[in-house]
C-alpha cells in the first residue's frame, strides 16, 4: 500500500463491500480500507446496508494506519456532526418508591391481602 495516506487525513473512496462488522472502502487503485461497524454513525448500528451501499461514494477520516501501511481503519461517524445529549440522566427510583408513588400504601396492602389468600387456599 501507498505512504500517501496519513491519520487524520480526510479522503472520498468507494464502498466495495460489506460485512456484519464494517464496510471496505477503496481509497484508490491500490488502496483498501474498513470503516467498522462502530465508526459508521452515531448510536447503535443493526444493518450496515441501512446506512451505506457497495458502490457508494463516501468522505471518510482516516483513524489508524497499521501493519506497515497494510491496514488503515476508517471512520465515517468522525465527519459527522455529534447529536445533541439527551437529558440529563436521572437517577433511577428504587422498587418501593416507584409503588409509593402508585400507591400510597405500598405493599401494606400485599401484607394484608396474603392472610385472607392464605386463607382461602385452605392452608394453614
Amino acid at each position: 500500500m501507498s505512504n500517501k495516506y496519513k491519520v487524520g487525513d480526510i479522503v472520498t473512496g468507494k464502498v466495495t463491500g460489506i460485512q456484519p462488522y464494517g464496510a471496505f472502502v477503496a481509497l484508490d487503485v491500490n488502496t483498501q480500507g474498513l470503516v467498522h461497524i462502530s465508526e459508521i454513525t452515531y448510536g447503535f448500528v443493526k444493518s450496515i446496508g441501512d446506512h451505506i451501499s457497495v458502490g457508494d461514494t463516501v468522505r471518510v477520516k482516516v483513524l489508524d494506519i497499521a501493519d506497515n501501511d497494510e491496514k488503515i481503519s476508517l471512520s465515517l461517524r468522525a465527519l459527522q456532526q455529534k447529536p445533541a445529549k439527551r437529558k440529563e440522566h436521572m437517577p433511577r427510583k428504587s422498587l418501593q418508591a416507584r409503588v409509593d408513588e402508585k400507591d400510597s400504601v405500598g405493599f401494606q396492602s400485599l401484607k394484608e391481602k396474603l392472610g385472607e389468600w392464605i386463607e382461602q387456599s385452605g392452608m394453614k
